[in-house]
């Protein structure tokens, strides 16, 4: 981090530049098996973007099995002639699901944004912005955890999410080469992603097909087509994080397969890029497993000999100390000390998970694709025609919904507003 900070390239201007002409935006929400209430807090705060600009936003339904529940929430944005929905007859993928919806919209930026995913009110304005330079190919917002306050373990991601977005991410932005536009929200050039599209879709891995990991995947895509990818941290979305340590650990075995495979394709783009960018992706893969070696050359000694060790406890302890300091000093919070408690869950459960993920590197499962219960309850029954890819929209209604994540930075809340006409749902 301090390599990054005493080597940073010029900041650009960003949101105060006025341009005359505004580039029209797609906003594009992949949707499977997600909760009513989530999905209609996600497209509420979409609706109620300030961008002043063409805007469309197409949520594609990949083969929902509650599509009967989605439906109300559907009906709430029909009248909205900005909103097309697509419904896609059976489940083929997150990855899928957005390329099925590039393809039939025509903005000149794409806004990716996860079903479970709010977005402040100026997050696509001030993407855009970031976007006037052609030489960038893809910019992402600063993430926070929506339920933070909902148990201990949601607490310590939302200061994961953090420092992830402000030190490691603002560090690799300094050299327009951020390795991981988050999925939740993230922004991509047109232009560059026909170049890439049929790549992105194919992406395989030892012959076999890799469906997760489509936020790194089509960064490092974007990086070796020349393209800088940047991070805004004044652009926040706030996304649902595990609540439970099961679903924490499933999400950070993916991420990891994710981050092993394209680490592979990336080696070839490190030597085009700042030297610090490499130190970083090497320290990001080698470090977990140099730490889990030392840990376990620890306790070789602590069994074969009297010695009790100790140089390794407290290097870490200091390291922790050193980290969860500086943190709670950048972002002036306190409760960044408490970041601590990470570091023994990091030690005796995330280390083994990327073990065992080098190691099962040929899995695609997902782990997480599942219907709750809660996503059937308490809705009504509609006839909801299921349709491929092509367009399938039900002429709704559009109610007056506040953003979640404009009540969590204690921000005002705009209301929608129904349109006179209906939305045919022609892509």
């Amino acid at each position: 981090m301090l390599y990054a900070v005493t080597n940073r390239a010029p900041l650009r201007p960003m949101e105060d530049v006025v341009h005359e002409t505004l580039p029209s935006v797609d906003v594009i929400v992949p949707c499977y098996n997600e909760h009513p209430d989530t999905l209609a807090a996600c497209l509420a705060s979409i609706a109620a973007q300030d961008f002043a600009g063409r805007m469309r936003v197409y949520v594609v339904d990949d083969g929902s099995q509650n599509h009967d529940a989605l439906a109300p929430v559907h009906l709430a944005y029909a009248r909205d002639t900005r909103f097309h929905f697509i419904v896609l007859p059976k489940n083929v993928g997150k990855r899928k699901a957005q390329i099925c919806a590039i393809r039939q919209s025509s903005g000149d930026l794409v806004l990716n944004v996860d079903s479970d995913t709010t977005l402040a009110a100026d997050v696509v304005r001030k993407l855009t912005a970031r976007m006037y330079d052609p030489a960038v190919g893809a910019a992402m917002g600063q993430l926070i955890a929506s339920n933070r306050e909902q148990s201990w373990l949601t607490r310590l991601i939302d200061m994961e999410y953090w420092l992830a977005c402000n030190e490691e991410r603002a560090a690799q932005a300094s050299f327009g080469a951020v390795m991981c536009c988050c999925g939740p929200c993230a922004m991509y050039r047109r232009s560059a992603l026909k170049l890439l599209l049929d790549k992105y879709e194919t992406q395989y891995f030892r012959g076999k097909p890799s469906d997760f990991g489509e936020d790194r995947h089509l960064t490092i895509l974007m990086l070796q087509a020349g393209f800088r990818t940047e991070y805004v941290a004044t652009a926040i979305a706030a996304t649902v994080v595990p609540d439970r340590l099961g679903p924490y650990l499933r999400q950070q075995l993916r991420w990891a397969r994710s981050t092993f495979r394209d680490t592979l394709l990336a080696l070839r783009l490190l030597p085009h890029l700042n030297s610090y960018l490499t130190l970083d992706v090497v320290g990001q893969n080698l470090g977990p497993l140099l730490l889990a070696l030392s840990i376990i050359t620890e306790l070789a000694e602590l069994a074969t000999t009297d010695a009790v060790p100790w140089l390794t406890p407290a290097v870490i302890a200091s390291l922790t100390l050193i980290r969860c300091s500086t943190a709670a000093v950048r972002a002036r919070d306190v409760r960044f000390l408490g970041f601590a408690l990470h570091t023994p869950i990091n030690i005796f459960l995330v280390l083994p998970v990327k073990a065992y993920a080098l190691f099962t590197l040929d899995n695609s499962d997902w782990l997480s694709r599942t219907m709750t219960k809660a996503s059937l309850s308490g809705l009504p029954q509609t006839n909801h025609r299921p349709s491929a890819c092509p367009q399938d929209v039900i002429p709704r209604q559009t109610p007056a919904v506040a953003t979640g994540v404009d009540q969590l930075l204690n921000r005002s809340t705009p209301q929608l507003v129904a349109s006179d006409s209906i939305c045919k749902g022609d892509l």
